[in-house]
């Protein structure tokens, strides 16, 4: 007796088991973003902004991150730290207010000194001389010159010493008394220049000018 093959039919087949494929693993990657202050302390250049696999990786960058930004910031302070060290001191107008400025003092030495050569050498020559070369230090032209000369001549003569025992005038212009000049120099007494410079500026104070005391003292006969 011959053996039948059993028929299945196809629609009751037995579905195939179909072997599914393990998907090879990626690797993780994770990325990492450097703040500017990191990347321009190590001078890492990120391609795409991934650095590291994994877990690991992931560590590394941060620890690097922020080692670069301890490094930065230290450099800043030792930085700002040396330019306050090398910076000069400030010095205030009132640290340099009370100091003598050197030129300016020699320059002022010098000129008391050609003053004082000049009042001597001065004081050496013709009353009437001197008077002549101090008009134009209190604004008063040669113009002035006769009325001044015929003021002195009538009161001293242009002597020096004149002494005018009834009311005790001295010198030149008779002061009265003579230790007014003081005003002009301790050498009052017996220097013309002090004398004349003096009584040129009682003169210019009182009447204004030469002519002006010489106009007074002819209408009172005195000035």
């Amino acid at each position: 007796m011959s053996k039948h093959v059993k028929h299945v039919p196809k629609h009751r087949a037995a579905p195939p088991r179909h072997t599914l494929a393990k998907a090879p693993r990626k690797a993780l990657r994770t990325t990492v973003i450097l703040s500017s202050v990191a990347v321009a302390a190590t001078g890492a250049t990120i391609a795409g902004g991934l650095v590291g696999d994994g877990p690991s990786g992931v560590t590394n960058a941060a620890a690097d991150a922020n080692t670069a930004a301890d490094a930065a910031n230290g450099a800043a302070e030792r930085s700002t730290a040396a330019d306050v060290g090398e910076r000069e001191p400030q010095v205030s107008r009132s640290d340099t207010r009370n100091r003598p400025d050197p030129a300016k003092a020699a320059s002022l030495r010098a000129e008391a000194g050609e003053a004082m050569i000049r009042t001597e050498n001065l004081a050496e020559s013709d009353p009437r001389d001197i008077a002549r070369a101090l008009l134009d230090e209190f604004g008063f032209g040669l113009d002035q010159f006769g009325c001044l000369d015929s003021l002195y001549t009538r009161e001293s003569g242009w002597s020096v010493t004149a002494d005018n025992p009834t009311s005790s005038a001295y010198g030149i212009p008779q002061a009265l008394p003579g230790s007014k000049m003081a005003s002009a120099g301790a050498d009052w007494a017996t220097n013309p220049v002090t004398q004349i410079r003096w009584g040129l500026g009682y003169i210019q104070d009182r009447y204004g000018s030469p002519c002006g005391a010489w106009a007074h003292s002819e209408s009172n006969g005195w000035y």
